[in-house]
């Protein structure tokens, strides 16, 4: 029982933490683009990122308090995973071989102002916020799956308990 409590509080952390650098990625790289006048077709795929980290963070601050009902959220859960699979999809599908190989880590600092490692580290949080929140979705199936099991038996016809 505590252990679900624990792994759930910590999964909402992390996913709070995950969402929110890939918004302030995000934002800043809008933020830019939106003082070039840039078409806002062009940047769908980063308007959408930001969304559903503005959707992530607002879900992992609610359900970060913890109270009696906090583990009977997982179809949102598993819907909010649903949203961060396309974001890291989009991401990678934008780069498409222009950085090197989505997933070659060794070039990536904090120093300095280059995209390929702002994309790189967008690329890596919307995963790992997508198996968060997948993770959440299912420690949060058990804990239900626990707490309702009941022992059915076959009554006679007759016996009614109403």
């Amino acid at each position: 029982m505590a252990f679900a409590e624990i792994a759930g509080m910590i999964l909402r952390a992390a996913e709070l933490a995950f969402a929110a650098i890939v918004a302030g990625i995000n934002g800043s790289y809008l933020h830019d683009m939106g003082r070039l006048n840039v078409d806002s077709w062009y940047l769908a795929r980063f308007i959408y990122a930001e969304v559903v980290a503005g959707i992530s963070i607002f879900f992992a601050l609610i359900w970060l308090i913890p109270f009696p009902g906090s583990f009977i959220h997982y179809p949102i859960d598993i819907l909010v995973s649903v949203l961060w699979f396309p974001v890291f999809g989009l991401i990678v599908n934008y780069l498409d071989g222009t950085c090197g190989w989505v997933f070659n880590w060794v070039d990536v600092t904090v120093l300095g102002n280059d995209l390929c490692r702002y994309r790189k580290t967008v690329i890596a949080f919307s995963f790992l916020s997508a198996i968060c929140w997948l993770a959440s979705a299912i420690v949060d199936i058990i804990w239900v799956r626990d707490r309702t099991t009941r022992r059915y038996e076959r009554r006679r016809w007759r016996t009614s308990r109403v």
